[in-house]
């Protein structure tokens, strides 16, 4: 093969295409790819004008929270920490933490209301649900402690003294007497 060919161009190397090359080294000549590496500059070391970031142009953006492996979005939450004027400035790691507290412990609040109506041969978790597995959990009873549920009732209770006492136990304490 000759030079011109290999790279589409003329003998002088111009980047012309040759004549009746109409082959798809003949496309890529004209576009400015000849085959020098990476980027379609011009052979100086300069990256094409992309019009915004450096390498920006045909990546796909990831969400921050995508980034954490968090299904709650850390954006929101850190547009929230600064309008809400906890402190005067917030860090770029605070909204990824707390996205990530906050999913733990909706996933936890989540898992044990399930299993709350489970147990009650339901298949929706209700108010009701929800009351049952926060106080039943001492974790979740210390943060929850003083919160109210709505339309979920009380836990049942019935306390010891209020209790009927055995037979049974009336009748054994005479024989061990004897």
């Amino acid at each position: 093969m000759e030079s011109g060919e290999a790279t589409g161009g003329d003998q002088a190397g111009n980047g012309a295409p040759a004549k009746g090359a109409g082959t798809s080294a003949a496309g890529a000549a004209v576009k400015g790819k000849r085959g020098r590496g990476k980027g379609a500059g011009d052979g100086k070391g300069k990256k094409p004008a992309t019009g915004g970031r450096i390498g920006a142009a045909g990546r796909k953006k990831v969400s921050r929270s995508d980034k954490a492996g968090l299904v709650f979005p850390v954006g929101r939450i850190g547009r929230y920490l600064k309008k809400g004027r906890y402190a005067e400035r917030v860090g770029s790691t605070a909204p990824v933490y707390l996205a990530a507290v906050l999913e733990y412990l909706a996933a936890e609040l989540l898992e044990l209301a399930g299993n709350a109506a489970n147990d009650n041969k339901k298949k929706r978790i209700i108010p009701r649900h929800v009351l049952l597995a926060v106080r039943h959990d001492e974790d979740l009873g210390k943060v929850l402690g003083n919160v109210v549920f709505p339309g979920s009732g009380v836990v049942p209770h019935i306390h010891q003294a209020l209790l009927k006492k055995k037979k049974d136990t009336d009748s054994q304490e005479p024989e061990k007497g004897k």
